[in-house]
């Protein structure tokens, strides 16, 4: 217990010690507190109203055995309110306690021998406000509704550029659809190495012949196909659609 200095105002909290060791605590904090004043609360008992808030210098809890309070979220969260700003909590627990103390508000927490732990209320009230002060004069505001009232009226200051003015005759131009195509393989417009759809000989120069059918059914598929027809393996497509052959390869 260094942390208690002459002068200060202490609170123990106990839980039904016996009544020697008790007595014999409160005269050890108060030669310590030299001219301060030590005062008594059962952890079972205490509530909001038992004392003032901001009233005490240390907290001492659960100092003697059988180490009997339970340091609960709301018991701590009173503590916090019970001590001055910088004041201190001096306990001792068995249990992790490191991450409920710092949750509920405390500050350099420290965890010393014999299981005891130091914390610190922050050097400020809990729930204190602090008003800000703003230059003098009228506030510099931006308002999305003078910026588009400004666009519409031409009193904005600031040059604009039409965009028509980015594009040029030939962005303007549309695309021919054989620049735009492209290999279903390979999503470029780069042939894959055994293409068979054209592309290769379109990105060469050169054009595929289509050849005619003889017999005028070769578009229903293989089973209406002679042996030498020129469609053979491929799917059935539509009369007087354009399909194309690789005509160099064999068939």
């Amino acid at each position: 217990m260094n942390c208690i200095r002459p002068g200060d105002s202490v609170l123990l909290i106990w839980n039904n010690h016996d009544q020697k060791d008790i007595s014999a605590l409160v005269q050890q904090v108060k030669r310590k507190a030299d001219n301060g004043f030590v005062v008594l609360e059962n952890s079972l008992m205490i509530t909001e109203d038992s004392r003032p808030h901001s009233s005490f210098d240390v907290v001492v809890s659960n100092w003697l055995a059988p180490y009997a309070v339970k340091h609960t979220d709301s018991l701590l969260a009173l503590i916090v309110k019970l001590l001055k700003p910088s004041g201190k909590l001096v306990l001792k627990d068995e249990t992790d306690l490191m991450s409920a103390l710092k949750i509920n508000g405390f500050v350099n927490v420290f965890l010393g021998l014999d299981n005891i732990y130091i914390a610190e209320k922050p050097n400020f009230e809990v729930g204190s406000k602090a008003s800000l002060k703003l230059s003098g004069g009228k506030p510099a505001v931006w308002k999305l509704d003078d910026t588009v009232e400004a666009a519409w009226t031409g009193d904005d200051d600031d040059e604009t550029i039409d965009d028509n003015e980015l594009l040029d005759e030939d962005d303007l131009k549309k695309p021919d659809k054989q620049s735009l195509r492209v290999c279903a393989t390979t999503g470029k417009r780069k042939a894959c190495a055994d293409c068979v759809c054209g592309l290769a000989e379109e990105l060469r120069g050169e054009t595929k012949e289509t050849p005619k059918s003889s017999c005028g059914s070769c578009y229903l598929g293989d089973a209406f196909r002679c042996a030498t027809c020129p469609y053979l393996g491929m799917p059935a497509f539509k009369p007087g659609e354009k399909v194309i052959l690789d005509l160099k390869s064999d068939i």
